[in-house]
């Protein structure tokens, strides 16, 4: 997948079929409208995501991931274009004549029921669909995906992520939402307990669950493993100011200092919270690696 970023002279070589949009969390929705363009190539159109590099902003994924997503899907090309007045002032039909025809050479486009392009977003897909009989252009307007009667929307995983509530947030994406990082040290305290951990910090951008313990698979050189994870400031033993995601991997003792892994959170176990002492902090992670191995055996 060819990557551009950072240049607003930016142009593609060969006839494309382009989705649009802010593509936060490559959720249901997205993978509707990624199939459309994925499956044109076929006819021999090269397959375009065309996003906003809105800057550092709290994100479901960090641009990172949906780069590695989108190269994994099989997308053959990713325009991450600056947020510019040149271009975010452009009124639909100069957007639609000078980004995707001229630049793009964009032959056919997938969009969403709720598409908005051009200066203040004057442009919906009716207007997109105009402007392509006009320039050359087709335009497929695909159905939003729903879930539970509400369509399936980035606001919508942000409140469930937010209430803690991962299964429904790994339905709505399809697929389970996940935490990359390298491996830091920490202060040793699992070690200690008979239960070394590894730890992560997160960019800040990063969106995360609430603090507390999470049933988690780590995905480490090409392997998943069960464990529990806790994100927080670890309040009994350090109190650290910055949020952390450390993890118990089941069964697991290698040294992982350095490696990037990516944890991926399936269900909530209880909030974090501070404890009296060592002793019982290994008790109630004791109780908590029994629901973690009952959750992934099927018994929670």
């Amino acid at each position: 997948m060819e990557l551009i970023r950072g240049t607003r002279e930016f142009a593609v070589g060969r006839p494309t079929a382009v989705s649009l949009g802010k593509f936060d969390g490559l959720h249901r929705g997205h993978q509707l409208l990624l199939e459309r363009i994925l499956k044109k190539k076929e006819e021999g159109l090269a397959a375009l995501v065309f996003t906003f590099d809105f800057g550092r902003r709290p994100s479901l994924m960090l641009p990172g991931e949906r780069r590695a997503m989108l190269r994994g899907k099989g997308m053959d090309y990713l325009l991450e274009c600056p947020f510019v007045p040149e271009i975010s002032h452009m009124e639909p039909e100069a957007f639609a004549a000078e980004i995707l025809v001229r630049r793009l050479r964009a032959e056919y486009l997938a969009v969403g029921t709720d598409f908005r392009f051009g200066y203040e977003r004057r442009g919906d897909y009716r207007v997109l669909t105009e402007l392509g009989e006009r320039y050359g252009f087709r335009v497929e307007v695909v159905e939003k995906a729903c879930f539970e009667g509400r369509e399936i929307s980035s606001t919508f995983i942000r409140e469930e992520l937010a209430l803690g509530c991962m299964e429904r947030v790994n339905e709505l994406l399809g697929y389970p939402y996940s935490v990359t990082g390298e491996v830091v040290h920490g202060q040793q305290i699992g070690r200690t307990l008979g239960m070394p951990t590894t730890n992560l910090h997160p960019e800040e951008e990063k969106l995360l669950p609430p603090n507390g313990v999470y049933a988690t698979k780590t995905r480490i050189d090409g392997r998943s493993y069960e464990g529990i994870t806790n994100i927080g400031l670890k309040p009994t033993v350090e109190g650290q100011r910055k949020k952390g995601v450390e993890t118990y991997l089941f069964g697991v003792e290698q040294d992982l200092y350095g490696k990037e892994i990516t944890v991926e959170f399936y269900a909530f176990r209880r909030p974090e919270r501070k404890f009296d002492s060592l002793k019982e902090l290994k008790q109630q992670l004791l109780l908590d690696t029994e629901w973690g191995k009952g959750y992934f055996a099927g018994k929670p």
